[in-house]
C-alpha cells in the first residue's frame, strides 16, 4: 500500500509515515527541502506555482492518480469534506469520512452537545443571535485552523462564515487521541504555544507545542481523566477515527479544561507526543481507522515526565535563506527551506526541537535555538532601499 498524504505543510506526519515503514508520496504548498529528502513531494509553489487551496491540490491529485492507493489528509482539509470526499474516490481514506467532518464543523451541534454532556465551552455567538454587550470576545472563522483570522472582537457586525467566542484565560493547550469510532485511547497533552513575539509569531498564531503540561502530580492526573473522558464522548458521539485532536483552555483559577475546537485530523502536535514516548504515531493513526487501537495509558507514562517542545520560527523581517541551510537538517532543525529562497516577514522559516527536565527548560532551549537561527540569518536580512543608505 503506497499513501498520498496531503495538507497545507506534510513534512512531520510524512516523517511519522517513514519511521512506521509505510510508502508514502506527499502533496502540500512548501515541498520542504529536508521532507524531499525522505519521500516524492509534490508542491503548489514550487513544482505548480500555485497558491494554496484544496482545489489546487485535489488537482494535482487527480494528475498522479496511479501513484498511491489510500489517502491521508491533515490541515485543512477537515474544512473541505466535499474535497476529501473527491480525492478519496479510487483509494482507502485513512481518517474521518467526509460527513463526520461536516459533522464536526457544525459549530451549534457542538455547542449543543458540549452543554448536554456538561463539558466546558466557552459562551458562543453565531450569525443572527444577540451580540453581546460586555466581556472580551473573539472572532473566529467557521473553517479555522493554526489560529489564523482569529482576533480580538471590536464590536464590528460578524461577517457571514464568522463567530464570536467569549475569550476565557487560562493556558491553551491541545490533546491528541486514537480512535476507532467506539472507543479512544489518549496519547498526550501538549501545551500550545500561540502568538510568542519572541517566535516572530503575532495575535493568536499557533507557533508550536510543549508536552507535557506543567502541573504538579495530582492536578495532572486529575486533567488526564478529564481528557480522557472529553476524547471518549466525542469519539463516540462524532463516530471518530484515527488521531485526532482538540484544542482546549486549562481555565483558571480551577485547571477545568474548557474545549474550544475539534480537530478531526492528524495534529501537528502528534510530533512532540510521538518523540516522548516512542510510539510510532502514524502506524497507530493507520490502525486506528482500521477498527484497532494501542493499549497505552498516558497516566503511567507522566511519572517524572522530560518536557519536549517544538517551535516555528518565523521571519521577524523579509531573508534570503543562505547556502548554509541545506545542513540544517544536521541541526535537527525541521521544515527547512531551499537555499537561496525569500522568507517573507511573519512567514514560518523552520521549526526547532527542544527537551528540558522542566517546562522552563524546555521553553528556554527552544528560545536559544531560535536565537541561533535568527543570528545566522542577520546577513541574510534582506534590506529596504532606505536600510541600506542609512
Amino acid at each position: 500500500m503506497r499513501i498520498l498524504i496531503t495538507g497545507f505543510s506534510t513534512r512531520g506526519i510524512a516523517e511519522a509515515a517513514v519511521r512506521s515503514g509505510y510508502s508514502a508520496v506527499t502533496i502540500d504548498f512548501f515541498g520542504d527541502y529536508d521532507q524531499r529528502l525522505l519521500v516524492k513531494n509534490y508542491s503548489l509553489m514550487r513544482d505548480f506555482g500555485l497558491p494554496f487551496s484544496t482545489k489546487n491540490i485535489l488537482q494535482v491529485s487527480s494528475k498522479i492518480k496511479t501513484e498511491a492507493d489510500a489517502l491521508v489528509y491533515i490541515s485543512p482539509f477537515e474544512n473541505h469534506p466535499g474535497d476529501v470526499q473527491r480525492m478519496s474516490r479510487g483509494r482507502m481514506l485513512l481518517g474521518n469520512a467526509p460527513e463526520t467532518l461536516r459533522k464536526v464543523r457544525n459549530w451549534r451541534l457542538i455547542r449543543s452537545f458540549l452543554k448536554e454532556e456538561g463539558i466546558g465551552f466557552p459562551e458562543t455567538i453565531f450569525t443572527g443571535e444577540t451580540l453581546p454587550q460586555s466581556g472580551t470576545w473573539v472572532v473566529k472563522p467557521v473553517k479555522s485552523g493554526g489560529g489564523h483570522r482569529i482576533k480580538l472582537w471590536q464590536g464590528e457586525r460578524l461577517k457571514k462564515g464568522y463567530f464570536l467566542q467569549k475569550l476565557v484565560n487560562g493556558i491553551p493547550c491541545s490533546a491528541v487521541f486514537v480512535a476507532n469510532e467506539e472507543k479512544s485511547v489518549l496519547l498526550g497533552i501538549t501545551e500550545q504555544l500561540i502568538g510568542r513575539p519572541e517566535l516572530g509569531s503575532r495575535g493568536f498564531t499557533w507557533c508550536g507545542n510543549i508536552t507535557p503540561v506543567e502541573l504538579d502530580k495530582e492536578a495532572l492526573e486529575t486533567l488526564v481523566t478529564r481528557i480522557d473522558k472529553i476524547a471518549f464522548k466525542l469519539t463516540r458521539f462524532f463516530g471518530l477515527r484515527g488521531i485526532n485532536g482538540f484544542d482546549f483552555i486549562l481555565s483558571e483559577p480551577d485547571n477545568a479544561p474548557v474545549l474550544v475546537e475539534i480537530n478531526p485530523r492528524y495534529p501537528a502536535s502528534v510530533e512532540i507526543i510521538e518523540a516522548a514516548f516512542g510510539l510510532p504515531a502514524f502506524d497507530i493513526h493507520v490502525r486506528g481507522c482500521l477498527g484497532k487501537i494501542p493499549d497505552f495509558s498516558l497516566g503511567e507514562r507522566l511519572n517524572n515526565p522530560r518536557y519536549y517542545g517544538k517551535a516555528i520560527v518565523y521571519a521577524k523581517e523579509d531573508v534570503r535563506i543562505p547556502p548554509e541551510a541545506a545542513y540544517w537538517v544536521l541541526l535537527k532543525r525541521k521544515d527547512v527551506p531551499f537555499p537561496g529562497e525569500t522568507i517573507r516577514k511573519g512567514h514560518p522559516i523552520c521549526t526547532v526541537f527542544a527537551t528540558g527536565e522542566t517546562r522552563e527548560e524546555c521553553w528556554n532551549a527552544l528560545l536559544t535555538e531560535a536565537g541561533k537561527l535568527e543570528e545566522e540569518l542577520k546577513p541574510c536580512l534582506i534590506l529596504t532601499s532606505k536600510e541600506k543608505e542609512e
